[in-house]
């Protein structure tokens, strides 16, 4: 009876990854005749990753050492989401897991890649680090230590659009929980949580918010493309378009100088329009 059970709760959460992952949305004949009879590559993935340092240099160097990359290993993520908990984040382990990568190229030679959960449960994550820090031939700064963060990732979707040359990103990230030291400023930061807009105090159009696992996630919506320089037209640089980014953020505690100064708390934060172009100088 208890396998019973068990089996019928996987069975009623098992169509949540689909509605956290797809606006749905009704398609039109000529997007069914790209969607209909598709042929593709699945990968299902599992993973993690350590890097002893990472050094970006100029004429000094940035560094970031011990860095981890992972899974979450905790099964208190979201622990305001109380319906399926054992479903969704029982299975703690350092491993990116849990992934299926789809890869299709349409008729018009457009790519799409998209990120899903084989399971109900999102997708967890770890990353932590060691020192932040820059370096010059006489001096050097701590800027950053201690930094770790957990969270899930419910959806990310790639489109490679052929006809404008633009990688589109549409993603729902949420971070459960992310500390940090700015060392430099004696600034800390304690129990930084971003998710939906719809999660924490009120929803977008004014309800009371609903934390689950369809709202844990920040919707961030970006163009990737070759473009040119906002002061120089004539020459290249690389242009991200943020079109969406709406998130509810918390902070548990500000830290100066080791001391407490109280919680943040940032509800239905959205920007919207946003461009941004790098180049080398």
């Amino acid at each position: 009876m208890k396998s019973l059970k068990k089996t019928a709760l996987v069975l009623a959460v098992a169509g949540l990854p689909l509605a956290a992952q797809a606006d749905l949305k009704p398609l039109e004949d000529a997007h069914m005749s790209n969607v209909t009879g598709q042929a593709g590559v699945t990968i299902e993935l599992e993973t993690k990753l350590s890097i002893d340092e990472f050094i970006y240099t100029d004429e000094g160097s940035f560094s970031i050492k011990d860095i981890k990359i992972g899974g979450a290993n905790r099964t208190d993520l979201f622990e305001e989401i109380t319906n399926f908990r054992d479903v969704l984040f029982g299975g703690a382990n350092d491993l990116i897991d849990n992934i299926k990568i789809d890869i299709d190229v349409a008729a018009d030679g457009d790519a799409i890649i998209n990120i899903w959960p084989i399971t109900a449960a999102p997708i967890d994550f770890g990353v932590s680090t060691g020192n932040w820090s820059l370096q010059g031939a006489t001096d050097s700064t701590l800027l950053a230590s201690n930094f770790s963060m957990v969270g899930a990732f419910t959806k990310v979707g790639l489109h490679i659009d052929t006809a404008t040359d633009t990688l589109n990103l549409k993603t729902q990230v949420g971070i459960s929980d992310l500390d940090v030291d700015v060392d430099f400023l004696a600034l800390g930061i304690r129990d930084l949580k971003m998710t939906g807009a719809d999660y924490m105090g009120t929803k977008l159009d004014g309800s009371a918010a609903n934390p689950s696992v369809l709202t844990l996630g920040a919707n961030i919506d970006m163009d990737i493309y070759k473009s040119t320089r906002l002061a120089d037209p004539t020459q290249d640089a690389l242009a991200i378009d943020l079109n969406t980014f709406a998130a509810d953020m918390s902070i548990g505690d500000v830290l100066v100088g080791g001391t407490s100064i109280g919680s943040v708390m940032l509800d239905n934060l959205v920007v919207e329009n946003t461009t941004m172009r790098i180049y080398g100088h």
